[in-house]
């Protein structure tokens, strides 16, 4: 059973890059945790939201089981490194670790005209997207650290420190981005933002993105749109009945109720986001693939 750090206040899912790295910094370590989502589309801001759990006004926010609530992503990162050090934030090298939480610190604090040009949006992918000069000097520099730590560190592994590291759930959005608006950057560059897209986590956080929530305007963009660069999900889709094959919800174990086919067999779970989340990307979802292979 994992071990689960408490309560943690997120964002959409497929807008909400910030808190893509604190879900990272749980779920890709293998911890736990409550999760509350706190509606972008709602009347109230996020701050006014946030007001159940002082000081945060921010997400994400993780509540630990203490009592004590970490109000940034950075915060988050250290503290579960130093409650649970065996789950491997960061590298156990000392000079790989100050690399990656030098990067890591870089990233937090840098890179305003990408993310002010290019939001995170896992919705789609755009094409005909216009460099802009800051945009430009951000993905040199960019690209810059990331050849430099896979030169350096990078033999043993996809990622930027060779094993996935909280340098890698922080630079998570960053790939997206790259991927979402069909950035030009190197091979170097190109096969680590493929790592991402990749990643079992990675895609089972968009699957969730794609089946809660909604298109929100404020983050649309007046481009042509392009497949999504990730692996094709294996097709499956939403039925109204069953008999299934399961009588337990593979993640839940709770009685089915709502049902998905794909490859001929249908499939029950016990409430239509746990459907839809599989329906989006069933091969990211190892209970739900597990259960296929029985």
């Amino acid at each position: 059973m994992t071990q689960s750090v408490g309560t943690l206040y997120l964002g959409d899912y497929s807008y909400s890059s910030w808190s893509l790295r604190g879900w990272l910094l749980v779920m890709r370590f293998g911890l736990s945790a409550s999760v509350k989502i706190v509606d972008f589309s709602a009347g109230a801001s996020v701050a006014e939201q946030m007001q159940v759990l002082p000081p945060a006004r921010t997400v994400p926010a993780l509540a630990l089981p203490d009592g004590g609530v970490l109000t940034d992503s950075i915060a988050i990162a250290e503290e579960l490194a130093t409650r649970h050090p065996a789950a491997g934030h960061w590298p156990s090298d000392p000079v790989a670790r100050a690399g990656a939480r030098s990067l890591t610190a870089e990233m937090h604090s840098g890179f305003g005209a990408l993310r002010s040009a290019c939001p995170m949006n896992l919705r789609v992918s755009h094409a005909g997207f216009a460099m802009t000069e800051g945009v430009r000097a951000d993905l040199d520099r960019i690209e810059a650290l990331w050849s430099w730590a896979r030169g350096q560190f990078g033999a043993q592994g996809p990622w930027l420190f060779g094993t996935y590291s909280a340098a890698d759930a922080f630079y998570a959005p960053v790939a997206a981005r790259i991927a979402g608006y069909d950035l030009p950057v190197g091979a170097v560059a190109q096969d680590y933002v493929s790592a991402h897209l990749s990643d079992p986590a990675f895609r089972r956080w968009r699957a969730m993105g794609l089946a809660r929530g909604e298109d929100l305007a404020r983050y649309a963009k007046d481009l042509p749109r392009r497949p999504w660069p990730g692996p094709a999900p294996r097709p499956a889709r939403a039925v109204e009945s069953g008999p299934s094959v399961n009588d337990a919800c593979p993640y839940s174990g709770k009685p089915v109720s709502h049902f998905l086919e794909m490859g001929g067999a249908v499939y029950g779970f016990c409430n239509a986001f746990c459907r839809d989340k599989t329906v989006a990307d069933p091969e990211a979802w190892p209970a739900f693939m597990a259960l296929v292979a029985r």
